[in-house]
């Protein structure tokens, strides 16, 4: 699991503010309380400046408008909207190729990101229970339809997303956040949970296994992330010790 880091804990703390803005001061309170070292903090507040990530006004760092609508994505993603399944599927053809291999990885990141999986090279599907949302350059290499698959669905369903495996590795992950003895600990699992939530592949009721864990690992995900926003406002928003 990786290791917590300056960047993480700073985007992460300023995220949970009402005004994305702290002086350095109330930074490195928060990141020294996680035990981030100060050297490493100051290291971190200049890439991020450069990056992009950050606006830097004298003493005071503020998220930029682009992290903060790449942050608004995310949450959208770890929560999104389903509708009832009528037993259809959606199917995305790819009809316009690419000439490179990092705009054909582009792609398949965007259908994984839109939790289709993969039926054979160029063909991907998924019930028709979420509103898929293409960006428009994405959308134009696609030919989308929407049909019922001979394969009983529990079968397809179990060939394109392994939805065993996921709550395997589900349920391993809130044994880890409940097991984690400090904030920091906690922190360090929590982005594992975040990463493993976005694959998740949101599958219609009648689909699920018995006991999936999905709603649990994001109800114990939105209560560490609650634990951290505390922590953060604590430290930010008032001068340290």
């Amino acid at each position: 699991m990786p290791r917590l880091t300056a960047r993480s804990v700073i985007l992460s703390g300023l995220l949970g503010m009402d005004r994305p803005e702290a002086p350095v001061r109330r930074i490195l309170a928060l990141t020294t309380e996680l035990g981030v070292r100060q050297s490493t903090v100051r290291v971190a507040l200049t890439r991020l400046v450069a990056a992009g990530d950050l606006e830097r006004a004298d003493d005071l760092y503020r998220l930029s408008p682009r992290l903060v609508e790449r942050q608004r994505r995310q949450d959208d993603a770890l929560h999104p909207a389903t509708r009832d399944w009528d037993g259809r599927w959606d199917l995305a053809v790819v009809t316009v190729g690419s000439d490179t291999s990092s705009d054909r990885a582009g792609l398949r990141d965007a259908l994984l990101r839109a939790r289709f999986g993969e039926l054979r090279e160029g063909v991907w599907s998924r019930p028709a229970n979420l509103d898929v949302d293409f960006a428009p350059g994405t959308r134009r290499r696609l030919s989308m339809f929407r049909a019922v698959p001979d394969e009983p669905p529990a079968e397809l369903v179990g060939r394109l997303f392994a939805p065993a495996s996921w709550a395997e590795s589900a349920e391993e992950l809130l044994l880890a956040l409940a097991a984690a003895p400090t904030v920091a600990d906690r922190f360090e699992v929590a982005a594992a949970v975040v990463r493993h939530i976005l694959r998740d592949p949101l599958l219609p009721a009648d689909l699920l296994p018995p006991g999936w864990p999905g709603d649990r690992l994001r109800a114990g995900y939105e209560e560490f992330r609650a634990e951290l926003t505390g922590l953060a406002a604590r430290l930010l928003a008032s001068e340290p010790a």
